[in-house]
């Protein structure tokens, strides 16, 4: 059995005891900003968000570091990662990178850079949702910092070029001279390590080396992933129709939501197809597996091919025309080779994060 030095429980109960002492507090930054030194952008008047529902998570800008091109190692060096533990995959068509979730929990933030394409993995552990952020923006690129504020009691980044703020769920600038851009999103995949490195079996994987000093594998929130009454920050809606923390793997259709459950797949790839804001879509999932993804039924010709779901690794689905489709939409063999399907807007989530920023969305076979 592991020994577990104490300096991380010392770790995890500073974080706890940031997190609770602004939450019971029960009041927004405008009132009471704690330790914090909230910068001109952060104070400033104009917010496309309610005030009153913005609060100082506690560790103050940046007390939350963001990773910066962090190092990579291969599977084998990555053997600090248990088959179960869950990781958001980014794939290029080419490059495969899987980023762990029990790095993301005391970064949120990964700056990185790929094939001249810089992007930002961003991670909430409050809301658990991981989405891929484009980090060019107006033509300029820019990195993302952990601004210490909460929305919903999801992840507020700022952007370093601008110092405007940002909902990571909301997917747009809410706060600062960007107020009301709408951040460029691409696709990636959460599931178990196991099934990412038997998907690519080439991954590289990030190092426990990352210049900072955590305790990585430890949780740093206690019972919060499990303990469905603890939420550290107050939301504007609380939908109960479904526990608050079930994973779901929502859709976005130009601010129409839809979720849908893990439970709605079998333990073998499942494909279903469904109509979301008047756009046909296909969304495949393997409970067993852990993942879900989805893609609009056209193409980008606008033909709409007949799929029929596979299990074959990394390939989910074929069609009449002999094309094979990969999990990241791509056709990996076929007269399509080489082209990609459309993805949807979407991403994993705690269902009460979904709940509270898309009110009343509907919810697959209920």
């Amino acid at each position: 059995m592991r020994k577990v030095k104490p300096k991380r429980f010392l770790v995890i109960g500073l974080l706890a005891m940031f997190y609770m002492s602004s939450c019971n507090k029960n009041e927004d930054i405008f009132v009471n900003s704690g330790s914090n030194t909230i910068s001109a952008n952060q104070g400033a008047p104009i917010w496309n968000i309610p005030k009153s529902e913005i609060f100082d998570g506690g560790p103050g800008k940046d007390g939350i570091p963001a990773l910066e091109d962090p190092e990579k190692v291969s599977v084998e060096a990555g053997g600090y990662l248990l088959d179960q533990e869950l990781v958001i995959g980014y794939f290029d068509g080419e490059n495969a990178i899987a980023y762990p979730l029990q790095i993301l929990d005391w970064h949120e933030i990964i700056n990185d850079e790929l094939d001249h394409f810089p992007f930002a993995i961003t991670y909430c552990p409050l809301t658990g949702t991981g989405i891929g952020w484009e980090r060019t923006i107006n033509g300029s690129p820019t990195t993302f910092g952990v601004s210490g504020l909460i929305y919903n009691t999801n992840l507020i980044p700022y952007d370093r070029q601008t110092n405007s703020n940002w909902s990571q769920m909301r997917l747009d600038c809410v706060n600062g001279p960007l107020i009301n851009t709408e951040i460029k999103t691409f696709q990636l995949l959460e599931t178990r390590w196991f099934t990412w490195k038997e998907m690519y079996p080439e991954t590289k994987v990030l190092s426990l080396n990352t210049g900072i000093d955590r305790p990585y594998g430890l949780y740093p929130y206690g019972d919060y992933k499990t303990n469905e009454d603890n939420l550290l920050f107050p939301i504007s809606i609380d939908d109960r129709r479904l526990n608050r923390k079930e994973r779901v793997h929502g859709i976005i259709v130009d601010d129409v939501a839809k979720v849908f459950r893990f439970g709605s797949f079998a333990s073998t790839n499942t494909m279903i197809n469904d109509v979301i804001n008047g756009e046909d879509v296909i969304i495949v999932g393997n409970a067993s597996k852990n993942f879900i993804v989805s893609f609009y039924s056209k193409l980008r010709d606008g033909s709409t091919p007949v799929f029929t779901v596979v299990d074959r690794n990394e390939v989910i689905l074929e069609d009449q025309l002999g094309n094979e489709w990969d999990v990241f939409g791509y056709a990996v063999s076929g007269p399509a080779k080489g082209e990609r399907l459309i993805n949807t807007e979407s991403f994993i989530g705690y269902w009460f994060s979904w709940g509270a920023f898309y009110p009343d969305l509907e919810i697959y076979d209920m």
